[in-house]
Order: structure tokens, then C-alpha cells, then sequence
């Protein structure tokens, strides 16, 4: 009935607790989960984690706020995006919040790794997942400027902006690159007004749920360990907002998940 589209089942929190996991989410009615990499070190246990279950599947990225890891290459990404249950590219995008010391000009690295990501998933045809914080106009400038070039070649680039938490006008933005919006638990906190409005704008049929499990857990577990078993409360705050029933945006939001990620079967 449920997707969790973007969990961290890998992390210390919960890898030493997947059967548990698992049997929560058959009570809870989640039926699937998209295990996320965020560095190549850890690509082959996510990997794992995807292949030993029948209703997990995984991408291969490197977080842009991960440092002192492997710096992927093109090729490392294609690679890996061809292996069985691999079906995206990230998280990957960008992200300011941490600059410390540093400038914007100092944050390169970041953009440039972005570009690599996005142009493994024209040449893969295997959709994105796009990170964004404090950093919105680069990430939607990067993905206008590549999404241009790649169309003279592969096509459009595709994906999704996960845990969306910026303003209306990104999200308009993504939506007509074509990309999907994933909303997490942060649009049950009582303090989420404006995305949860940010919600009420997006179409039905672009729409996503997700945990961000170890992280975000919605209301009323806020502040505790999160996991996919929770993500029907994301869904019953999307069937508030929009005025539908919890089936509806639980039949939608898995629907778009088939569709942006293509070859998942229920």
C-alpha cells in the first residue's frame, strides 16, 4: 500500500534491527522501500540490503555533504547503476548549510561532483535523487544548464527533489524540469506551515512519500529513530492537506514511485 522512496537502512541505527524492521513494516502496510547510498564506500552494503530482499531496492551516489570519501568518477557510477535492484543515481545535489569558514566559490568540489551525478543518469536513463539546502538556485541552475546539454544527447534528466523543505518557487522550478517532490515526516511538525502549503501546490501525480529513516521522524514520534513503518503518517498529513482519502494518496504516491523508477514491481 506504502513506499518509503528514501531510507537509510544501512546506518548504525537500523542495520543490526532489519527483521524488526521489516515485520514493522508489514503491520504498518509498507510494502516497499528505496534504500539510498550516500558514499561508494557503503555502495556495496546498501547493495546487499537491496538484493536480499525482494521488496528493497537501492541507488548508488555520494552525498554532497560527504567528505574525505571516494570521489566518484562517471564510470565508478554507470557501473555500479547497471547491477541488479540499482535503479537511481545519488542523493546527490547540493548543499551550503555547513560552509563554516568557507565561501560559496570554495564549494566547487561540490557542484562539480553534482554535474558528474547527473550526467551518469543521462547515460544510465535511471532518474535522480536531488539533496538541496541553503543552496537552491545552484542546484536548479546545475540541473537547467545540464539537463539542456543531455537533452541533445540522452534526453531528459529525471529524479526527484527528496525531503523537500524549500519554498514554493523551487518547487515550481523542479516541477517543470520534470522532477518528482518527496515530502518526509518534517511536513507533520507543527512548525511546517509553509510546506506543508508548499504540498497543497504540488500535483498528485508528483508526488513521493518518504522516512529519511535513521532521520526526521514524523509526529507524534518526532525526535526518536525513524523508519519506513512510519511513513503512512506522512501519507494520512498529505491526505489532510490535499483533501483525500489515505488510500488515494497511498495508491498515488506508489504509482509515481513506479513510474520515475521504472522496473519495480510491487
Amino acid at each position: 500500500m506504502f513506499t518509503d522512496s528514501h531510507c537509510h537502512l544501512n546506518f548504525p541505527e537500523l542495520k543490526e534491527n532489519i527483521p524488526e524492521i521489516r515485520q514493522a513494516m508489514r503491520e504498518a502496510q509498507v510494502t516497499r522501500a528505496l534504500c539510498i547510498c550516500t558514499t561508494l564506500e557503503e555502495f556495496d552494503d546498501v547493495h546487499k540490503l537491496a538484493t536480499s530482499h525482494h521488496n528493497f531496492w537501492c541507488t548508488v551516489g555520494v552525498h554532497p555533504d560527504s567528505e574525505d570519501v571516494q570521489e566518484p568518477c562517471i564510470e565508478d557510477l554507470v557501473r555500479r547503476a547497471r547491477l541488479e535492484k540499482v535503479v537511481g543515481i545519488g542523493e546527490t545535489g547540493l548543499d551550503y548549510y555547513r560552509l563554516r569558514e568557507r565561501t560559496l566559490a570554495n564549494m566547487e568540489w561540490q557542484r562539480e561532483r553534482f554535474r558528474v551525478h547527473i550526467r551518469a543518469a543521462c547515460l544510465t536513463g535511471k532518474p535522480l535523487v536531488v539533496h538541496t539546502r541553503s543552496a537552491s538556485n545552484d542546484t536548479i541552475a546545475i540541473l537547467r544548464e545540464e539537463s539542456a546539454n543531455a537533452a541533445k544527447q540522452h534526453g531528459q534528466v529525471r529524479g526527484v527533489f527528496h525531503c523537500f523543505t524549500e519554498t514554493q518557487a523551487v518547487a515550481k522550478a523542479a516541477l517543470d524540469l520534470g522532477f518528482y517532490i518527496s515530502f518526509s515526516g518534517v511536513i507533520t511538525f507543527k512548525n511546517a506551515g509553509d510546506i506543508r502549503e508548499v504540498a497543497r501546490f504540488v500535483p498528485l501525480d508528483r508526488l513521493l512519500i518518504e522516512t529519511d529513516s535513521p532521520y526526521l521522524a514524523p509526529m507524534p514520534y518526532r525526535g526518536k529513530t525513524n523508519s519506513p513503518s512510519y511513513v503512512p503518517f506522512v501519507a494520512k498529513q498529505l491526505a489532510e492537506i490535499k483533501q483525500e482519502s489515505l488510500e488515494t494518496i497511498a495508491k498515488a504516491t506508489s504509482q509515481n514511485f513506479e513510474r520515475l523508477f521504472t522496473g519495480i514491481n510491487a
